[in-house]
């Protein structure tokens, strides 16, 4: 399956898509307390992650949106990663798509000369902790942010990566 996956940076066609995946996984998958209200970056992805050095990527089986993934400027040769969701009947080593987007988001970040990928999540994503850490990110406080790092209310777990 994996060869008909790809990824590409986001353009509007897809947000519905983008919305109804990422809501969907937070609130049924993982009943997260969170909504649309709660992440207006959804609503202007343009905007908010394709500025300055950050941007945001799909993965795309067909014309189906099966994962996303952002970095956010935070300044200072620093990113935020944000938002990676992947629909539950892509995850895994089968279709391979969450390294996908992650290799992907890595490329940019080394191009573009950031040094430190700083992320949150929540305490429930428990296979997502695995695959960071695997994938090199390394646990940190919350003190050990830097200070505009964007801690949403959900945000309880917190890695660092440097490039």
């Amino acid at each position: 399956m994996n060869e008909s996956i790809i990824v590409k940076e986001y353009s509007s066609e897809y947000q519905s898509q983008i919305i109804d995946l990422i809501l969907y996984i937070q609130q049924v998958e993982y009943n997260v307390p969170i909504t649309i209200q709660d992440q207006p970056d959804l609503l202007n992805v343009a905007n908010f992650y394709q500025n300055g050095i950050g941007n945001f990527w799909v993965a795309l089986h067909g014309d189906k949106v099966v994962g996303t993934v952002a970095l956010l400027d935070i300044h200072n040769h620093q990113a935020a990663l944000r938002k990676m969701f992947v629909a539950k009947d892509y995850r895994g080593r089968t279709s391979n798509t969450a390294n996908f987007l992650l290799n992907n988001a890595m490329a940019w970040a080394k191009k573009i000369d950031i040094n430190k990928i700083y992320l949150g999540t929540t305490l429930q994503f428990v296979a997502a902790h695995r695959f960071y850490e695997k994938n090199g990110f390394q646990e940190i406080s919350a003190e050990d942010l830097p200070k505009n790092f964007p801690i949403m209310k959900v945000d309880k777990k917190f890695y660092k990566y440097v490039v």
